[in-house]
């Protein structure tokens, strides 16, 4: 096999590898090498097995067929502590620091019995030395909780690079950044290439795949369908083999003209969960027929800003109408029964209950309805039908309606809530991260479903990181930086270097234009 980086050693080589869970092929008969210095991309659906894959390589799972080789060495990953110690190490997309402990305290935590023995000065000068190295700018002594969410990114890199880490495995890694950050980061991953080490790069954000990879393998159904140098390449075919159709990548019209306010906020303020500002004198509004797109790097008042125009948290100031009616001390009842329709970020601990079934999931906001009760007790039959209805015309993934929620993919979870709000009767309807982690098959198929959502006369309120999918999709955007907007700007015309500036708290007002 022919690598247009490196030319060099095999790093790792998967052969065969198959994994199994109860009634679904995870992995099925795998080869993949990765070579020294090459940056490589994994690409596929939801539940195509990249995640699995990832985890038989970190140790967390074991194979039930297959060969896993490190350096030409025959292994057996029983922990991730084994990988870690064969050069292993894997970047999540949700980060595992300890918020009040230092960098250099983080990136030792779990090494030997504590500082003392590792050797505080010894060891914030090897983190020294390690930024310097790889251009990853983060101060070793700085407490977690002052930093970025890049500069927190670079802890995690840093974390497995201190540990001796030749192989990286990337997980999302730019979900989370802004356009400058992501720029640092490709930076970054080229130096380490250079400098030999290989690099696994998980992304459904293909623009990013063509600009940084060597090479790319395609999952599709836990098989191993295609791996293409990315010279020989491009989106499309990708798309196409991914998902194994003609995939379009259409561009959404917007409405001419948009219906009357359906949501309004003015001057609105509220805390977090500790108490502290989290939205700080919003304002802003949204038309029947009109997508109002929201950015920002996570941690912003997103969440906070999402459940304030759902009812969810309480505002501590200012006033929120919808469609006419003072709304600001209503509760989430009272939202729902208005109207509003919410897809929340949390797909595990605030949109699902885990442990109950699809069928119960997807009545969760319906079940006082009397289509769906008998009484004080459910009518299932009329739940399942509805069940197998999303099931269907959503495309999840799942062994059947009775599968507990917790087993699915997240991009099938995200699927269930999607397919559940949506065809809830709503004129507002709140998305937060709606194609976060799904394959370009799903994306599609969510996109057009909001823009078609819109066109039927919704007001939709899309908040997401996602800045191609923002400009895509909304009417307007507005940029949101500690709780405060920075700015709105029509989508047909802004820039995002002017978007990118506004996330990392430049007032529009400040932009040269």
């Amino acid at each position: 096999m022919m690598t247009t980086a490196g030319q060099g050693k095999v790093a790792v080589s998967l052969a065969g590898i198959t994994k199994r869970f109860p009634g679904v092929l995870a992995n099925d008969d795998v080869d993949l090498d990765l070579f020294e210095g090459e940056i490589h991309t994994i690409l596929g659906e939801n539940g195509a097995g990249k995640s699995t894959l990832m985890n038989v390589l970190t140790g967390i799972y074991r194979p039930d067929d297959g060969t896993i080789s490190i350096w030409g060495e025959p292994v057996q990953l029983r922990s991730p502590k084994e990988a870690i110690d064969r050069g292993i190490g894997m970047v999540h997309q949700e980060f595992k620091l300890v918020q009040t402990h230092t960098v250099t305290e983080n990136i030792v935590l779990g090494l030997g019995r504590g500082l003392s023995l590792v050797g505080e000065q010894e060891a914030a000068e090897r983190v020294a030395e390690l930024s310097e190295r790889y251009g990853l700018k983060v101060d070793p002594s700085a407490y977690v909780w002052q930093l970025s969410i890049g500069e927190q990114q670079r802890v995690e890199i840093l974390k497995i690079l201190y540990r001796g880490a030749r192989i990286l495995l990337l997980d999302e890694p730019t979900a989370v950044l802004t356009p400058q950050e992501c720029d640092e980061l490709f930076v970054t991953l080229r130096a380490m290439r250079e400098q030999g080490h290989s690099i696994v790069f998980i992304s459904h954000k293909l623009d990013e795949v063509m600009a940084i990879s060597d090479r790319i393998t395609v999952l599709r159904g836990g098989k191993n369908v295609g791996t293409i140098p990315a010279a020989s390449t491009n989106p499309q075919e990708l798309s196409n083999l991914m998902v194994g159709r003609e995939i379009s990548f259409e561009t959404y019209a917007k409405k001419e003209t948009v219906g009357e306010e359906v949501l309004v906020l003015d001057s609105v303020s509220a805390s977090n969960d500790r108490g502290l500002p989290a939205l700080v004198d919003v304002s802003f509004a949204v038309a029947a027929g009109e997508i109002l797109g929201v950015a920002g790097v996570a941690g912003n008042g997103q969440e906070e800003l999402a459940q304030v125009i759902t009812g969810l948290r309480s505002a501590i100031g200012g006033a929120i109408t919808l469609s006419g009616r003072d709304v600001t001390q209503a509760s989430a009842r009272d939202f729902i029964e208005a109207g509003v329709s919410y897809v929340p970020a949390d797909r595990h601990g605030v949109a699902t209950v885990g442990d109950m079934s699809l069928t119960h999931n997807s009545v969760l906001r319906r079940y006082r309805e009397s289509k769906f009760s008998r009484g004080p007790f459910l009518h299932l039959e009329a739940a399942v039908e509805y069940a197998e209805r999303l099931i269907e015309e959503y495309g999840i993934l799942t062994p059947g309606h009775e599968t507990p929620v917790r087993s699915l993919s997240g991009g099938n979870l995200q699927k269930v809530i999607l397919a559940r709000e949506m065809t809830t009767r709503h004129r507002l309807l709140v998305v937060m991260s709606a194609t976060r982690g799904l394959d370009v098959g799903a994306t599609e198929f969510v996109r057009q479903t909001l823009d078609e959502h819109r066109h039927a006369g919704a007001a939709i309120v899309l908040i997401s990181e996602d800045l191609e999918e923002l400009l895509s999709l909304s009417d307007r955007i507005a940029v949101i930086f500690h709780g405060r907007i920075m700015g709105i700007v029509d989508a047909a015309t802004a820039r995002i270097e002017s978007l990118g500036l506004m996330m990392a708290g430049e007032a529009l007002s400040e932009i040269a234009q």
